[in-house]
């Protein structure tokens, strides 16, 4: 007669399996967080990019929006960053290369930008240049070009216009892209140079009245993301990045006006 005794473990292996029902599926994606610094003229695109990756990935991402140079500067002295998105491609590649805060390689162009002549009045800008040269206007909103590259290239247009050293006692200056186009959207200038992203959306102009600097007048403005050595060993932050290259994020930055490679 056949034995049918089990030994002590074996039963319990047999009364955990027929209790425990069907295997279930064990995920290895673990949801972790990101903290990431953002230059201002990213702003909007970026709210909408992360809001797709956290429903996507179960990330969460933490941003800290601001202008590049000072952004820079705050890692520079130890702010905990993971990741920087800048405005220029000059700074992050001087955290990678000459004060090795950034992981090798890790850097690439995540959009293009565009500057804006533009105006909260529907109807105060039409050709650009004609208004810049006629004066009739109070303030020129620009954003700082010490710490912006849409200061920068505001100020190459106007080199470019010949028309700097004659609108510069009109200059009122914003820390950063952001404060630039308060100044205007509040009324405190009548025109100012904006990112498009702040006035874009669809792939129109959304508010006011503006005209869209021709890209040869200025150095282009591309924008740099480099991974940060405190972020190297976050995995939510290399899915950060790679979702920045997938379509998903590139149809976003598309619609607020940017260009991509």
């Amino acid at each position: 007669m056949k034995d049918f005794t089990l030994s002590s473990a074996a039963a319990t292996a047999l009364i955990l399996t027929l209790f425990a029902g069907p295997a279930p599926l064990i995920s290895t994606a673990v949801a972790g967080e990101v903290q990431i610094a953002v230059a201002a003229n990213f702003t909007a695109p970026m709210k909408a990019i992360i809001a797709l990756f956290e429903e996507d990935t179960d990330h969460t991402v933490k941003a800290s929006y601001g202008s590049t140079g000072k952004l820079f500067a705050q890692i520079k002295n130890g702010a905990p960053f993971e990741a920087l998105l800048a405005a220029d491609q000059k700074r992050p590649k001087l955290l990678e290369e000459e004060d090795e805060l950034g992981v090798p390689g890790s850097r690439f162009t995540y959009a293009i930008g565009t500057l804006v002549l533009w105006s909260a009045d529907a109807d105060k800008v039409e050709d650009g240049p004609a208004l810049l040269k006629s004066g009739d206007f109070n303030k020129l909103s620009i954003a700082n070009p010490k710490l912006a590259p849409y200061g920068e290239a505001s100020i190459e247009t106007l080199e470019a216009l010949d028309l700097k050293d004659t609108i510069e006692p009109k200059f009122v200056m914003g820390e950063n892209i952001a404060q630039t186009y308060q100044f205007v959207d509040t009324g405190n200038a009548d025109i100012g140079f904006v990112a498009l992203s702040q006035v874009m959306e669809g792939g129109k102009i959304v508010k006011g009245s503006g005209w869209v600097v021709p890209s040869e007048m200025h150095a282009p403005i591309r924008q740099d993301a480099l991974i940060l050595e405190s972020g190297k060993d976050n995995p939510a932050v290399t899915e950060l990045f790679t979702y920045l290259k997938g379509e998903k994020a590139k149809a976003i930055i598309h619609d607020f006006g940017y260009e991509t490679d």
